[in-house]
């Protein structure tokens, strides 16, 4: 039985000039989304250091405390993703949202410069709020830019991720250079001007998608009917409702913040599963295929998100970085995943389009496996280093924690991209902004778990080579487990798919 009372249709695209084989509004929102990314890295290396620095005088006892509080707001920006995506769909359209969250993000960004506890939190309230409206719908707007059997979906969006990471690598050497170079030193970096920095980066964005946003010929443009300017103001005053709930919500704690993550959910599951059986038993099979792979995702982001939060201690206190004419500086650890993914990503596309063509490419949950088990081999490799290559001065190799940063970035791109791409494919038509809400909240409670791990690697007094080890050592069992289940259930999600690729 069908039960299908809305059609399953697909919008049709407007016709668009081809840059490099892909439409030409691919280029803009790539752009729009560079400068997105370069305000939120140039954020994500400094967080926890300053909260120490800040918050804790420098004490290592406060780096569990500064991991609960990165974890609960990446997870936070990611949930927001959910309603952002709502609004979108239901209320002012993509446009109008991306506008709108970029506002409310460099409204936040320059208010954690303001060296006072409240007015940070506060300020990062005020950035999860504007990140719920921008992230969802700047993806769901490149996949708008393809038909779902375009065999340049894929590839569009792997490109797409290169302009998030060419952000990412560009940021964390820029801000550092004006937080210790300019501003400040390396025992006492001006972490203001980091977080100043990136607010003017997201600046730059607003203003380019405000400009560039003829190009893209309505896509993602209120519905007829919907345009009235009022929507927006009515939005805006409500995410100004919602800024003192997300305080509440980042201040609460990491345990009781996730039980809020997983009722959120499980209410968004249900919606797109309602949705679904309304259109129909492939609707619905497609929804139940996504709902499946949420769930890996979930997994793959609570030992990736150790990138921002204990491997930043890790670099900072227990990595040789001295190089013998330079010593390394931490936050130019960042920047290794952003080169890594930009040097594989054109790689990774092409070699997914070339499989294609040749009716071997593999399906969206084996990639998502090999992104798995990509993330597993880095932790494997942290196991190896701590166990065997602890030097006198209590520290593992500077090679180690590159390759390490790496090998989860090959991992990022069998799995990222691919789930925005999957999203877009997969949920329903009526809620594909809902459907990739759902994406980044699976995200967020990775992040979220990603805090309690990491602030469980740090211990009591800050990190050591044993708490190091016997954390990542659980990481690296759980990722490889998940990873060989992923692979031997395939073919069960493949089928609910029903022929998507």
């Amino acid at each position: 039985m069908s039960g299908a009372t809305t059609p399953n249709k697909e919008a049709v695209i407007p016709e668009f000039k081809q840059i490099m084989g892909h439409p030409s509004p691919l280029w803009m929102l790539f752009m729009t989304e560079f400068w997105e990314r370069f305000a939120f890295y140039g954020v994500r290396w400094a967080l926890v250091l300053y909260i120490v620095a800040q918050f804790h005088a420098g004490d290592g006892s406060g780096q569990a405390a500064a991991n609960l509080t990165y974890g609960s707001f990446l997870a936070l920006v990611y949930a927001g993703a959910l309603f952002g995506g709502y609004l979108a769909d239901r209320i002012i359209g993509y446009q109008r949202s991306i506008l709108l969250g970029a506002v409310f993000m460099a409204a936040g960004l320059f208010c954690i410069s303001v060296p006072n506890q409240d007015i940070f939190n506060l300020g990062l309230a005020t950035m999860i709020v504007g990140n719920g409206m921008f992230k969802p719908n700047i993806s769901t707007m490149v996949g708008k830019l393809y038909t779902t059997a375009d065999p340049r979906r894929d590839s569009g969006f792997t490109i797409f991720y290169m302009g998030i990471n060419m952000g990412a690598m560009v940021a964390p050497v820029f801000t550092q250079w004006l937080a210790e170079s300019i501003f400040g030193t390396s025992a006492m970096p001006s972490y203001k001007m980091v977080f100043m920095a990136s607010g003017f980066g997201m600046l730059i964005s607003l203003v380019w998608f405000a400009i560039g946003r003829r190009a893209l010929k309505g896509i993602g443009a209120p519905e007829a009917g919907s345009g009235n300017p009022m929507r927006v103001v009515w939005v805006a005053l409500g995410c100004l409702c919602v800024i003192p709930l997300m305080y509440f919500l980042l201040t609460v704690g990491a345990e009781k913040l996730q039980i809020v993550l997983t009722v959120l959910f499980i209410g968004l599951a249900v919606m797109l599963m309602v949705e679904g059986i309304r259109n129909g038993k492939v609707a619905r099979d497609r929804v139940i295929a996504m709902l499946l792979i949420f769930v890996f995702n979930i997994l793959f982001w609570m030992f990736f998100e150790q990138a921002g939060s204990s491997f930043t201690f890790l670099a900072d206190k227990i990595v040789n970085r001295d190089l013998g004419f330079w010593i390394f500086p931490t936050a130019y650890f960042q920047t290794v995943n952003s080169v890594a993914i930009i040097v594989f990503a054109p790689i990774i596309a092409a070699i997914w389009v070339f499989l294609a063509r040749h009716n071997v490419n593999p399906s969206i949950p084996r990639k998502f496996g090999l992104g798995l088990l990509g993330n597993a081999l880095a932790f494997g490799l942290l196991i190896f280093a701590l166990s065997s290559l602890v030097g006198a001065d209590n520290k593992i190799p500077f090679w180690t924690l590159t390759t390490v940063y790496v090998l989860q970035s090959i991992g990022e791109l069998c799995l990222s991209p691919i789930g925005l791409s999957m999203v877009t494919k997969l949920a329903p038509v009526r809620l594909v902004g809902m459907g990739m809400g759902g994406w980044f909240l699976s995200t967020g409670i990775g992040n979220n778990l990603s805090g309690i791990f990491a602030s469980y690697v740090s211990g009591e007094s800050g990190m050591s080579v044993q708490s190091a080890l016997s954390g990542y050592t659980f990481g690296f069992w759980s990722l490889l487990g998940a990873g060989v289940v992923l692979f031997l259930i395939a073919p069960l999600i493949n089928k609910l798919m029903h022929g998507v690729k």
